[in-house]
């Protein structure tokens, strides 16, 4: 005998891919990702100057992005959300008058040697710079953070330009999973209205609905079909036999119950 083939298996989605920049810890969102997707999630931390290759080059779905707080011009392939605003920071070494003062001024920093990151690579080779007391550099305080050394202190800084964080993925992207991480990453619930996996899991129970209102409808033909016909017929030879034959109950009940009544 001929075996039925087996039925074929839905492939899973692959892992949805994220990148950031140093400083950003996407942690939570993740987590709230993998308390409510049935999908695999991978994130790796990239570099400022090549966060948005990433994206292009399809080696990730979604990036977190380090942006200044004025301006920032969008790409025109681009969606980008921004996030929350980064304070900045002045790092010194630990030996530094710097380290007196609890906040500080960028007018306060008048004469000093500021290094440039850009020029430094990276913030942890600008650190360690900063440690051999060649200066001073103002980074986002979430970097100093993520690469403090005890020889290094940070102080914030008022009236050096902010930076902000944002999300960003590719204008054409057609991955609904895109849109349900922003989603988590904007704040919305499981259950909100706006996100995908909510609005596919309506059409679905709506679609069900339908179906289940369409079974119930052919078992039950509409009130003026033909089965409601045949009860009426059924009802007038009913009614017409129990005419006849209350009458001759009727009849033979009188005279029966009469006599013996009498």
């Amino acid at each position: 005998m001929p075996v039925d083939p087996s039925p074929r298996q839905t492939r899973p989605a692959p892992p949805l891919t994220v990148a950031y920049v140093p400083g950003v810890t996407p942690g939570k969102w993740i987590g709230r990702w993998t308390e409510r997707q049935n999908r695999e999630l991978a994130a790796y931390q990239c570099g400022e100057e090549t966060v948005f290759d990433e994206l292009r080059a399809g080696r990730a779905d979604v990036v977190f992005v380090r942006v200044p707080e004025q301006g920032f011009v969008r790409p025109a392939d681009l969606s980008v959300i921004a996030l929350y605003e980064e304070r900045p920071v002045v790092a010194a070494a630990k030996d530094s008058a710097v380290a007196a003062f609890d906040e500080l001024e960028l007018a306060d920093l008048a004469g000093e040697n500021l290094l440039d990151l850009r020029e430094m690579g990276s913030a942890d080779v600008g650190m360690e710079v900063v440690a051999s007391g060649a200066g001073l550099l103002i980074l986002p305080m979430s970097v100093a953070k993520l690469y403090s050394r005890r020889d290094v202190v940070a102080r914030p800084l008022s009236g050096s330009p902010a930076t902000r964080i944002a999300v960003a993925w590719l204008e054409d992207a057609r991955d609904p999973g895109i849109e349900e991480f922003v989603g988590i990453v904007r704040g919305r619930t499981a259950n909100s209205s706006r996100q995908p996996s909510v609005q596919e899991e309506q059409k679905t129970t709506a679609r069900q609905r339908t179906k289940e209102r369409q079974s119930r409808s052919g078992e039950k033909p509409g009130s003026g079909g033909k089965p409601a016909a045949k009860s009426g017929r059924a009802g007038a030879r009913g009614g017409a036999g129990t005419k006849g034959g209350t009458a001759k109950k009727g009849a033979g009940g009188k005279g029966g119950k009469t006599r013996r009544s009498r």
